[in-house]
């Protein structure tokens, strides 16, 4: 189980939107893997990016675009990707 996910009901797990294609999206499991699932599966109007929170309560299964998560990831993402892009030389690079 990712850290992120200790604190959380042992029914609730949240996936990555990965890519879509066509009908099909590629999403991200708890434990880094990856599956293809029907996008119709999927909750309307998810894009890719998006972090999908899946609870399960007796059997019943629950999935909804947790729009707080994916705005947390992004800018973690974000906040990377600046830390990488300022400690990268100035000018050309000589291969």
């Amino acid at each position: 189980m990712a850290p992120e996910q200790q604190h959380e009901d042992p029914g609730i797990s949240h996936i990555t939107i990965d890519g879509i294609e066509e009908k099909v999206a590629r999403v991200e499991l708890p434990d880094g893997t990856t599956e293809d699932w029907r996008l119709s599966s999927l909750p309307k109007g998810v894009k890719e990016g998006d972090v999908v929170r899946i609870d399960v309560q007796g059997g019943d299964v629950d999935l909804e675009i947790d729009q707080q998560e994916t705005d947390r990831r992004h800018a973690l993402g974000q906040r990377q990707l600046d830390s990488l892009n300022a400690k990268a030389p100035d000018g050309d690079l000589d291969l």
